[in-house]
């Protein structure tokens, strides 16, 4: 666990946040102002009229559009990153650099080179480093861990994903999203939406060893990736196959742990019931997300900086979760 002990006597710790736009506005933001201890005090975005909108909504005392103000701030303890990716290596080094704790919103970086320069620069001083896979911390995907360890299904075989969905509005109006400007995320929503479950396969089975896909642009719509395949091996043994269609005329959302003795089936991004089936039966769990999804991965950062318990998220698993998407997209 990197070194907490440093940080523990800041009470409050400090936040500033780079960039707030949609995640930063119900999803994450809010869970570090409502953190007992933690306390949001400066927000940048470079356009200066909205960052000053968004620290008046949210009773965030200073904002800026320089996100040098925030990373050099004496006043600021520690930084949350949730910019787009292409932008995430900048702010990080620079970070790292003032050897202040960093979160660095999903995925690490565009690419594993950038993560893993990132991961080398806090290591290299030490310093806390979390990422945003926050599925790590939330009740429902815990209770599947329990179920895995409890051996509930016996020996596990396989996993398999399909996650589907049509185009949407701004994908057919050609409107710039950087979520598919290759240049920004290679592999279009596979960049954004698949590496919260790669990460969280990981974070159930164990780390991957193999890991192999292809990637096509079928529609033509922008310029990343809107169809990639893949499969994958864990240290273990298990097997791990998934589809990611952003073509499809349907949306679906559909994981199935295979196990000598039963299955376990969710959903990684659709809030659906856990289903268990064994010798047993079938027992179905809703166990419904926090208000704020980010609060566990919050409270958790604030736990490991205490040095009560390591954070399941930090810059050694985003950096693998890097390596596994870049091998699916065949980029290493």
């Amino acid at each position: 666990m990197e070194s907490p002990l440093s940080f523990s006597g800041i009470n409050p710790l400090r936040w500033g946040v780079i960039g707030c736009g949609s995640v930063a506005e119900k999803k994450s933001v809010p869970a570090y102002q409502i953190t007992s201890g933690f306390e949001v005090r400066m927000v940048m975005r470079r356009n200066a009229k909205k960052a000053q909108d968004y620290a008046r909504r949210h009773n965030v005392p200073n904002w800026t559009a320089n996100a040098k103000e925030v990373i050099e701030n004496p006043e600021i303890d520690a930084v949350y990153i949730a910019t787009p990716p292409d932008s995430h290596k900048l702010y990080a080094l620079q970070v790292a650099a003032k050897g202040k704790p960093c979160c660095i919103e999903k995925p690490m970086a565009p690419s594993f080179k950038d993560s893993l320069e990132i991961f080398e620069a806090f290591q290299k001083r030490d310093i806390p480093l979390f990422i945003s896979y926050y599925r790590r911390s939330l009740p429902r995907f815990l209770k599947i861990k329990q179920w895995l360890k409890e051996r509930q299904i016996g020996d596990v075989e396989h996993i398999h994903w399909k996650k589907t969905k049509p185009p949407n509005e701004v994908d057919f109006s050609g409107k710039y999203n950087w979520r598919t400007d290759g240049q920004v995320a290679m592999g279009g929503y596979f960049d954004d939406l698949a590496s919260h479950g790669l990460d969280l396969f990981i974070f159930l089975l164990g780390d991957i060893i193999e890991a192999h896909g292809e990637a096509t642009n079928q529609l033509g719509l922008y310029t990343a990736f809107d169809l990639v395949s893949g499969s994958w091996k864990h240290k273990n043994g298990i097997m791990g196959k998934g589809v990611w269609d952003f073509t499809s005329n349907d949306r679906s959302d559909e994981v199935e742990i295979l196990g000598a003795k039963g299955r376990i089936s969710f959903s990684v991004l659709d809030e659906a019931p856990i289903s268990l089936e064994n010798h047993s039966g079938i027992k179905k769990l809703d166990i419904p997300n926090p208000e704020h999804i980010q609060q566990y991965h919050v409270e958790n950062i604030k736990s490991h900086l205490s040095g009560f318990k390591p954070h399941p998220s930090i810059g050694k698993t985003g950096l693998h979760t890097s390596w596994v998407m870049d091998k699916i997209l065949g980029r290493i």
